[in-house]
């Protein structure tokens, strides 16, 4: 078993070494902390380990936090900017509030990180982190994360509405919204594997349970015991619903039964473009988890303007 998870994380080392290379184009690097705060990835990794073991979905919550970051603006942690006189931030943008968790988190390990090596490490920097070690820690792949990004002094509302799939989206308006991230469709359906973990508010996938003519009729009506139509919009339920706390392929086959939860998931396997890929999932796990590993690094290359102010920030909820 261990001669075959190592020759894995050899696998995916191997096929992440040519994006690696290029990400040193634009000043980052693994080893950016090495010397000015060389305890930056153990700290991160036990404050993320102690979370997830108090509570699994933390794992999915920093996952995504991290993407709703990225997406908007680049991986600038604007997300984490709590309102100001001069911004509405992004945290109570629709596909934020009541969603995206976890900032507790990130500000305790940003404490620990501020006691070891203090206005070094970037917020943005500790999010990409702690998504990885969320991942690796509930059963997927790793990666080696690139670091070096700064953090934005402000943060919009609007661009967050605007910039994040929504639960109900088409798979055009998929591959539109990730390709103009310059993320390809097979990125986009990798991606989407982080639904494998998590849970969900009633309100996001109630159309679906109810409206969608491709789900399982069995699922829909396992859903709807606790989602009904009108009320209890904050009730949750796992995105997958047979292994909602591991990192796997399960999703893919939730997918292939017609269980997905969301809309937008069931449109990766409805007789479309991305439908192969999803069938090669399922039945190639490694396949999966190197092409997750490669599209999160490349989701992390996203960067702000090249005129947009950073810093790094001393409190992750404001600007110094």
């Amino acid at each position: 078993m261990a001669a075959a998870a190592a020759r894995f994380l050899l696998l995916v080392a191997v096929a992440l070494a040519p994006l690696l290379a290029g990400v040193a184009g634009v000043q980052l690097s693994s080893r950016f902390y090495d010397r000015r705060c060389p305890k930056l990835q153990s700290i991160v990794r036990s404050a993320v380990a102690q979370a997830v073991a108090t509570e699994p979905r933390m794992g999915a919550s920093i996952l995504r936090m991290f993407f709703h970051d990225c997406f908007v603006n680049g991986c600038d942690a604007s997300i984490l900017l709590d309102d100001t006189a001069s911004f509405i931030g992004e945290k109570n943008a629709g596909p934020n509030a009541n969603s995206v968790r976890g900032y507790d988190v990130i500000d305790a390990i940003k404490t620990q990180v501020e006691a070891a090596c203090r206005a070094t490490v970037s917020c943005a920097d500790i999010v990409a982190l702690a998504a990885r070690d969320s991942v690796n820690l509930l059963g997927g792949p790793t990666w080696t994360v690139q670091l070096g990004r700064r953090d934005a002094l402000n943060a919009s509302q609007s661009a967050a509405n605007s910039n994040l799939p929504g639960p109900g989206s088409s798979l055009d308006t998929l591959i539109t919204m990730f390709g103009n991230k310059g993320l390809s469709p097979r990125d986009m359906t990798a991606l989407s594997g982080a639904h494998t973990i998590g849970q969900a508010r009633c309100a996001t996938f109630r159309d679906r349970i109810y409206s969608d003519a491709n789900v399982n009729a069995t699922f829909a009506a396992l859903r709807q015991q606790t989602c009904p139509q009108s009320g209890g919009d904050d009730t949750l339920a796992p995105i997958d619903v047979t292994t909602p706390d591991t990192f796997d392929t399960a999703y893919y086959e939730n997918l292939a039964s017609r269980q997905g939860l969301f809309h937008s998931d069931q449109e990766l396997y409805n007789g479309g473009s991305q439908d192969v890929l999803v069938r090669m999932y399922r039945r190639r796990p490694s396949t999966f988890f190197v092409d997750f590993a490669k599209a999160m690094v490349r989701m992390g290359n996203l960067a702000p303007s090249t005129d947009t102010p950073t810093e790094i920030r001393l409190d992750c909820k404001k600007i110094n």
